[in-house]
Parts: C-alpha cells; sequence; structure tokens
C-alpha cells in the first residue's frame, strides 16, 4: 500500500429513534380493542343465542 496515498473513510452511524410513549399507548389502544371485541362476542353467546331456543 501507497503512503502517499490519502483515504478518506466515511463512517456512518444509525440511531433507531423510537418513541416508547408511541409504542405504549399504541399497544393499549389495540388491547382495548380485543378486551371490547371479546366482550362483545361473550355478551352474544351469553344472552343473546339462548333467546332463540
Amino acid at each position: 500500500m501507497d503512503p502517499s496515498r490519502n483515504i478518506d473513510i466515511e463512517q456512518k452511524h444509525v440511531e433507531k429513534k423510537m418513541d416508547s410513549g408511541m409504542v405504549a399507548s399504541t399497544f393499549i389502544k389495540y388491547a382495548a380493542y380485543i378486551v371490547i371485541f371479546f366482550g362483545f362476542l361473550y355478551f352474544l353467546i351469553r344472552y343473546v343465542f339462548p333467546m332463540f331456543r
């Protein structure tokens, strides 16, 4: 390797930006959707379907 040769090396540092508050609020939102959905299914199975017997 020639010592008079000048080589510039570009370094890139990539940082992931993750907002944990946003992730937590999204998780809570979708967890609430799932609880409401299963609550509605429970209501249908427990109270509405027996009316048709």
